[in-house]
């Protein structure tokens, strides 16, 4: 059993209970401001899989086909929802935002089981154990926001 699967998987059912739980109901009464500022102000943090890359936040023999890209991917999504946060997340540059910040994070995680990363991700272990799992059901989160027209049916659900 891959315990880093477990808890990737476990971590984003608790996160994806909380968003459906209290986030998800109350989204018709906020502003797309409202809602994109903090989830931006998260992603913004991403420059922390910079980790990959630092020796003593990882085990020697982390394969660098899974680091470089993982932790590059991070760093360029935090710096497109900085630049969103700042520019006042216009759509467009949310839309680019939230596609290349999903794509990073589908490809993190299928490069490390491709390439066998999670024994060597040592104190890094916490950033796909926790981190992970609460910024793809922000992604998620976000995708609902910006289909707005289609979002009641995504949400009707939730109450």
């Amino acid at each position: 059993m891959n315990i880093l699967t477990v808890n990737l998987l476990l971590s984003t059912l608790v996160f994806w209970v909380a968003a459906r739980r209290y986030v998800v109901p109350r989204l018709p009464e906020l502003s797309f401001k409202t809602v994109m500022f903090p989830i931006l102000l998260l992603h913004s943090m991403r420059h922390l899989g910079l980790m990959f890359l630092a020796p003593g936040a990882i085990y020697p023999g982390l394969p660098p086909q899974f680091a470089y890209p993982a932790a590059l991917g991070d760093l360029l999504t935090a710096l497109l929802a900085l630049a969103a946060l700042l520019a006042g997340a216009p759509r467009t540059l949310v839309w680019v935002f939230n596609i290349v910040g999903t794509a990073d994070l589908i490809a993190a995680i299928t490069l490390a089981t491709l390439h066998g990363a999670p024994p060597f991700m040592g104190p890094a272990y916490w950033i796909p154990a926790f981190w992970v799992p609460a910024l793809l059901v922000t992604h998620y989160l976000t995708f609902v926001v910006l289909l707005r027209p289609a979002f009641s049916a995504a949400i009707s659900g939730a109450r």
